[in-house]
């Protein structure tokens, strides 16, 4: 994942994985997709993280889990 997309940080949301320069926390993204809601859900819920943002993050999950899948 790319770091500039996503960041950790102790003292934002208890140390969850977010979105960089919000308080998004990435899981929010993949339980609405889990949840049967739509990305255009997910971003009117969170306007502060972009789509552009958003789509690179699945992206790069995705592109983690074939690479991971053909190693193993």
């Amino acid at each position: 994942m790319k770091p500039a997309l996503i960041n950790r940080d102790p003292e934002i949301m208890s140390g969850a994985l977010c979105f960089t320069g919000t308080r998004v926390p990435v899981q929010n993204l993949f339980d609405y997709l889990e949840g049967r809601s739509s990305l255009e859900d997910f971003l009117e819920d969170f306007p502060s993280v972009s789509r552009e943002t958003a789509i690179a993050v699945l992206e790069s999950a995705r592109a983690r889990l074939f690479a991971d899948a053909v190693a193993a």
